[in-house]
């Protein structure tokens, strides 16, 4: 069994997903728009280049996603992703990079468990917890 996340989006799913392959490193494999698929006559006037579906690869992951017809839209909650990130200095760096234009809620530190730990929500309203296990670095 393998599980993957798959993120829906108000209208933003492409800024997303350049971001993700940006910050985490990753490499976007699918983005498909609504224009010119099946799809695109369900699709509401002026959607053809919104995102039907995209998918990011991460390492040996994937992450997956689209824009939510406006309304089917949820702001995310009751979930956060999680990453488990080697080094202190790659988990500041990843952490800083989400937040920017996001909240915080959680500030990066060290904890009992964790080298650095923290919790946020981007600038896309996609809600993630930043863990650095072992010692500080």
């Amino acid at each position: 069994m393998i599980m993957n996340p798959y993120l829906h989006f108000d209208g933003q799913c492409e800024a997303a997903f350049q971001f993700y392959e940006q910050c985490l490193g990753g490499k976007i494999e699918a983005m498909m728009p609504f224009a010119g698929s099946p799809a695109e006559k369900q699709a509401p006037p002026g959607w053809g280049k919104k995102i039907l579906h995209a998918r990011l690869k991460l390492g040996d992951h994937v992450m997956m996603g689209s824009d939510a017809m406006p309304d089917h839209y949820h702001k995310p909650s009751g979930f956060s992703l999680s990453l488990g990130i080697q080094g202190t200095a790659e988990a500041e760096r990843i952490f800083h990079a989400l937040a920017e234009g996001g909240k915080i809620n959680m500030p990066l530190q060290q904890t009992f468990w964790a080298a650095r730990f923290g919790m946020l929500v981007d600038r896309f309203g996609v809600p993630w917890m930043i863990n650095c296990e072992g010692s500080a670095e």
